[in-house]
C-alpha cells in the first residue's frame, strides 16, 4: 500500500459511511476503513481515537446530516404541514443512508458532549415545530419523544425487514403521521377550551 497524502477526517467518514451503508455499522472497523482507503490501519489514529472514536465521529456526522435534512424539510412550513414534512424527511434519510442512520443511534447521547450538542439541535428544531400547537414545554417534550419513537421505530423495522405484509409503506407512514397530528390537534383544542 502506498501512503495517502492529505488524508482527512472527511475521507475517513466517507469511507466509513460507504461501508456502513453497504453492509452495516458493525462492518465499520479500522481494518475495513483502512482497506477501503488503501492505507495501513495505524494511519487512522492520526484522525480518530481508535474504533470507538471513529464510530463517535460517524454518529456525530450522521446527526449533523439528519439535522440539516430535517431543518431543510420544514423551511416555510408550520403546523401539520411541518410535522408531515419532518416525518417524511426523517424516514427518507433513514432509507437513503441506512448505515449512517444506524450510526446515529449507535452511541448513547450521554457518552459524548459533541454528540449531545448535535442531538440537542434536532430536539430544539422539533420543539420549534411543536410551538404551533401551543403546548406547555413538558407536554411538547413528550410529543417530541413520541414522534421520534414513531419515526425511529418505523425506520428500524423497515431496515430490518420487519414489515412482511404487502402494504404500501409510504401509505403506512402517512397514516401514522396523520394519527400523530390528530393527537396534537386534539390536545391543542382541549388546551383552548380550558
Amino acid at each position: 500500500m502506498s501512503p495517502r497524502t492529505g488524508l482527512s477526517i472527511q475521507d475517513l467518514l466517507k469511507a466509513a459511511i460507504q461501508i456502513a451503508d453497504e453492509h452495516s455499522v458493525g462492518a465499520v472497523t479500522l481494518a475495513s476503513v483502512a482497506k477501503k482507503l488503501e492505507i495501513r490501519p495505524p494511519s487512522l489514529y492520526n484522525h480518530v481515537d481508535g474504533l470507538t472514536g471513529l464510530r463517535k465521529e460517524l454518529s456525530k456526522y450522521g446527526l449533523k446530516m439528519l439535522y440539516e435534512t430535517l431543518a431543510f424539510s420544514v423551511v416555510g412550513k408550520a403546523g401539520d404541514d411541518a410535522i408531515r414534512a419532518l416525518g417524511h424527511a426523517y424516514i427518507s434519510f433513514a432509507r437513503k443512508n441506512p448505515g449512517l442512520y444506524e450510526a446515529v443511534t449507535l452511541i448513547p447521547v450521554s457518552d459524548d458532549r459533541a454528540i449531545q450538542i448535535e442531538a440537542d439541535k434536532i430536539v430544539t428544531l422539533v420543539l420549534k415545530v411543536m410551538d404551533y400547537y401551543e403546548l406547555e414545554e413538558r407536554m411538547a417534550l413528550h410529543y417530541v419523544r413520541g414522534l421520534r419513537s414513531v419515526l425511529h421505530g418505523f425506520s428500524s423495522l423497515e431496515r430490518n425487514g420487519g414489515f412482511g405484509i404487502p402494504l404500501d409503506l409510504d401509505e403506512s407512514v402517512q397514516l401514522v403521521l396523520e394519527t400523530f397530528i390528530n393527537g396534537l390537534e386534539n390536545n391543542k383544542e382541549r388546551s383552548i377550551e380550558k
